[in-house]
């Protein structure tokens, strides 16, 4: 493979050229092609444009990757000076994306309290489906500590099934989002794949209202969605009241 002078150049290298190129115009060496026993001059003009518009292309193609959102879970940014008290009280769940195994299915709400001490506790109900066909009732009960006090809304969540056919466990619970008074988006990412992205994780969309969120707040949560790599992922939770 034959390699140009522009071969060997990094990224912002070209990047540079290509403003520089902006400013300037461009101003390219012609090259004469061989085909076979037939001679192809390509003029100034044209070998100026097709190089100019290769690096055109490029760049756009390398900003338009340096803008997408990493999807490292690390990277994710959550609620600043999450609030605990403020996030106290009742939430219905709207839509989420679930995770790999059993996971409540509909009608899911979730109640939070603040303990004597501080200590967050929620009691959270759904129905779940069992063996493909058979639903039920959930109810839950979990428990939050904060691993870094100086990141409040990254919290762990220690969670047991109030029956016996209900799993119990422990998550990342991260709030990424809240207004505190009409909506919240939480985060759990349980495996990491080697990039840093997560393999296996789940999400939720709360409202205070079980009716829905008004349009502003909504496209708010599209862009929550996307920033964690799920846009496109989340399903409609039921809210019948049953």
């Amino acid at each position: 493979m034959k390699h140009n002078r522009y071969s060997s150049l990094a990224p912002m290298q070209l990047i540079a050229l290509v403003r520089e190129v902006n400013k300037t115009g461009p101003n390219f060496k012609c090259s004469t092609q061989w085909d076979g026993e037939n001679k192809h001059d390509i003029s100034p003009t044209e070998m100026k444009y097709t190089q100019y518009t290769f690096l055109v292309t490029l760049v756009s193609i390398l900003d338009y990757c340096s803008a997408q959102p990493s999807c490292a879970v690390e990277s994710f940014t959550v609620k600043a000076d999450f609030d605990p008290k403020r996030y106290a009280g009742k939430w219905y769940a709207l839509a989420k994306k679930d995770p790999e195994g059993l996971f409540l299915q509909d009608n899911i709400s979730a109640e939070y309290t603040i303990e004597d001490d501080g200590t967050m506790v929620a009691s959270s109900k759904g129905r779940v489906k069992l063996f493909g066909f058979w639903v039920i009732c959930a109810d839950m009960a979990a428990q939050y500590s904060v691993p870094d006090p100086t990141t409040p809304a990254k919290m762990f969540m220690n969670y047991q099934g109030l029956a016996s056919y209900l799993s119990s466990g422990g998550d990342n619970y991260w709030v990424i989002d809240t207004d505190y008074d009409n909506y919240a988006i939480t985060y759990a990412c349980r495996s990491l794949k080697e990039d840093g992205s997560c393999d296996d994780g789940y999400a939720l969309i709360f409202s205070r209202n079980p009716r829905g969120l008004p349009p502003a707040i909504q496209r708010v949560v599209r862009q929550k969605q996307e920033e964690i790599c799920m846009s496109g992922q989340f399903q409609p939770v039921l809210q019948s009241g049953r």
